[in-house]
């Protein structure tokens, strides 16, 4: 109750000027500006105030508008665009009232503004999320007349920024090479990062980014924002750099989605979640992770199973003798769940390959004569888990479903249906509230049948391919990229209110689906089908920067990767994939006998450090984008009484240049205890193994990697332990 009033009384700390607004975290602060009769003004966002007025005394007020609107003084970026019934496209919003609350997660800023003539309300609403130091944005636009109204533009933040020597840090890539980072500095001008594959909105963009101050990205210093949209359908960021200003303007993209607001109706944007950290690209990080694990994952207090995915075992060649030899491979290794993937289903269209079947979830008799449940007695008789591969959104063009409801596809009038994977693949309509049912059933038949199973890995493999909905009137056709997301969202929600404790993956054609406009419904995400080791160093680091390592499955495959064709040591696998939510994908029998025994002692020493991993805060301590063929990480568990620390020599250099690297957020006057996790030779750990040395000396001298990674053993994973 004293915070909640605090916090009220910080709100309204107004010696000079009554109407600003403080918005703050245990560590950042966020002031606007809401004079009643006005528009709203964006005046800072940064380290920590109490005083809005020393913020206008110190000449860093912004004076920027924080939501501006289309029609009346057009020049420059607007935030949003509405077209009245009568075709008249300006808005004029103005501050009609300011109201301060709280909700169970955390306290809410909310400015009301109204049109000075038409009966539009547009709610601009700030919320800092508690014991965290994120603050979202997002509006509510609201339609009072009686007639409909167009949203042309309907963004969730407009967010002002001191113009400096900036620069920006954001994710590209593609199928299989998800998620590299790419930095550059922000000239006059503008950057766009946006998607419109419908679907898949991370496959080659991700609505995340994060942008310096002044100078050039540091991981431990620098004064960084952090910024990421909770949206799972098509998004546009946009940085407007000029001389004297820099602006954010997120949201969802409004490209070919015109929006029809019906009178009475409100329409909600997503979320812009937001940080801001004066230790750089490390404590933007550090607070998102905190962030997502406590109001942003399923279950994100509970430790993530230890996993074997069927699928680079034995493809589509399903059986059940297979599936449970895999168990018991897997169960004496020391794992904790099998997850059986594609190819266990179809009856008058067996699913053997990617051409058919998909939409007919039916048990294939032939490859699982007893069924699932057999699969979950052994699972369960083995001491582990089960969990199943479902793509519960798509159908196949040869499949009973499409059979029976052609209308349930997304398609274009008069036009010809495209196909995706296997040339037979098609998207359902989830705006159908048919559909959405048809998707709930699918998961919850699965479950009522088999009631132990305790995983789902829910997959996308297409994009939104053909734009039409035989399901949406001729006038909304223009919203199809949003109400699919919408849909999906509802069934989500759905499935997670009737089994809140079912484990589901989010994955899509790899790493297409890496966004918080889902995860809040998924404990975990797929980062990319691409399972080469040193692929996956890149590719993870990137995954890093805004979501949290219990988050991140990252598995071992088999020795010769199945993309790459790169012959990697099962260490330097083993170790990469312990960074993460470990897992194996890979058929256990056709390990050797000296690699299936160190997996077996590494699925152990992950079981030592799971929490630390997990749970802790990520220190990232030499990146592999520096390109000198090094890479270094380590977790801190909240107390620093323990930590897991991890090196890598990628490009197996002998006789190089190898830097020395300064461990990150350990206890300077507490002395640790180093152990060497995944030695290949037991009898001859690395030369850490078993030294004592204090935090002060590991943080300001460091750890001399030479030393510890060499040819021959490329990677190290130690553990440190407070005495």
């Amino acid at each position: 109750m004293k915070q909640s009033i605090a916090f009220l009384l910080s709100l309204c700390l107004t010696p000079a000027w009554a109407d600003n607004y403080i918005v703050s975290t245990p560590h950042t602060s966020l002031v606007v500006t809401a004079d009643k009769g006005k528009a709203p003004l964006f005046q800072f966002y940064g380290s920590k105030v109490t005083n809005a007025q020393e913020v206008f005394d110190a000449g860093m007020a912004l004076k920027q508008p924080s939501y501006p609107a289309f029609g009346l003084h057009t020049d420059g970026e607007k935030a949003v665009t509405i077209q009245q019934p009568d075709g008249n496209m300006t808005l004029d919003l103005v501050v009609d009232r300011v109201e301060q609350t709280t909700d169970s997660e955390g306290r809410l800023l909310r400015i009301e503004m109204r049109d000075k003539v038409y009966p539009v309300k547009v709610t601009q609403v700030f919320k800092a999320y508690n014991q965290t130091d994120v603050i979202s944005t997002w509006v509510e636009i609201q339609n009072n007349g009686r007639k409909t109204v167009k949203l042309l533009k309907y963004n969730s933040a407009f967010i002002s920024l001191p113009r400096g020597d900036n620069y920006m840090s954001h994710q590209h890539g593609a199928w299989a090479a998800e998620n590299f980072e790419e930095e550059e500095r922000l000239t006059n001008g503008q950057k766009v990062i946006s998607n419109r594959n419908g679907l898949q909105n991370t496959q080659q963009d991700s609505p995340s980014l994060m942008i310096s101050e002044n100078g050039r990205l540091s991981e431990t210093c620098g004064k960084v924002l952090g910024a990421t949209l909770a949206w799972p359908g098509n998004y546009k960021l946009k940085v407007d750099a000029k001389n004297t200003s820099l602006s954010l303007i997120a949201g969802i993209n409004e490209e070919e989605s015109a929006y029809l607001l019906e009178g009475g109706r409100t329409f909600t944007t997503p979320e812009l979640c937001m940080t801001f950290s004066d230790e750089g690209k490390g404590g933007v990080s550090r607070a998102l992770h905190r962030w997502a694990r406590q109001y942003k994952l399923n279950q994100g207090s509970t430790p993530r199973d230890i996993l074997l995915n069927s699928w680079e075992g034995v493809y589509f060649n399903i059986s059940e003798n297979k599936m449970k030899e895999m168990m018991k491979d897997w169960a004496s290794i020391g794992g904790e769940l099998f997850v059986m993937d594609d190819g266990w289903f179809g009856d008058k269209y067996p699913r053997n390959d990617g051409r058919q079947g998909l939409g007919d979830w039916m048990v294939n008799t032939k490859k699982l004569p007893n069924g699932i449940g057999a699969l979950v007695k052994e699972a369960t008789a083995d001491g582990m888990k089960f969990g199943i591969w479902i793509e519960p959104e798509m159908s196949d063009t040869k499949s009973e479903l499409f059979e029976k409801h052609p209308d349930w596809v997304l398609r274009g009038k008069n036009r010809e249906l495209s196909t995706g994977r296997g040339g037979s693949q098609i998207v359902l309509d989830l705006t159908n509230p048919k559909v959405q049912d048809f998707v709930f059933h699918v998961v919850d038949d699965l479950m009522t049948e088999n009631p132990d199973i305790a995983y789902i890995k829910w997959d996308c493999n297409v994009p939104l391919m053909d734009y039409g909905s035989p399901y949406l009137p001729a006038d909304k056709q223009s919203q199809i990229y949003v109400d699919y997301q919408l849909g999906l969202i509802k069934t989500l929600k759905r499935i997670r209110a009737k089994y809140p404790k079912l484990v589901m993956q989010d994955c899509s054609s790899g790493g297409g689906r890496i966004n918080y406009g889902l995860l809040p419904y998924f404990e975990e995400f797929w980062g990319s089908d691409d399972t080469d080791a040193k692929m996956r160093l890149f590719i993870q680091w990137g995954e890093l920067n805004y979501f949290p390592a219990m988050a991140m499955a990252a598995y071992v495959s088999a020795e010769r990767n199945h993309q790459t064709g790169r012959l990697t040591p099962i260490k330097f696998r083993m170790d990469l994939a312990m960074t993460g939510r470990l897992g194996m994908e890979l058929q256990p029998s056709q390990m050797s006998k000296e690699d299936f025994n160190f997996a077996k002692r590494g699925i152990a020493a992950y079981k030592q450090i799971r929490n630390v991993v997990q749970m802790g805060d990520l220190y990232r301590l030499h990146s592999p984008y520096e390109g000198d063929g090094v890479a270094s990480l380590m977790y801190v568990s909240e107390d620093k009484s323990r930590a897991a620390f991890f090196a890598y020599n990628y490009n197996y250099l002998i006789n190089q240049k190898i830097p020395a690297v300064q461990l990150g957020g350990l206890d300077p006057d507490r002395n640790y205890r180093i152990k060497d996790l995944t030695p290949w030779n037991v009898k001859k750990p690395c030369s850490l193994d078993g030294k004592v040395i204090s935090g002060k000396t590991l943080m300001a001298v460091g750890l001399n990697l030479r030393s510890i990674i060499n040819y021959n053993d490329a990677s190290v994973a130690l553990e440190l332990v407070a005495e």
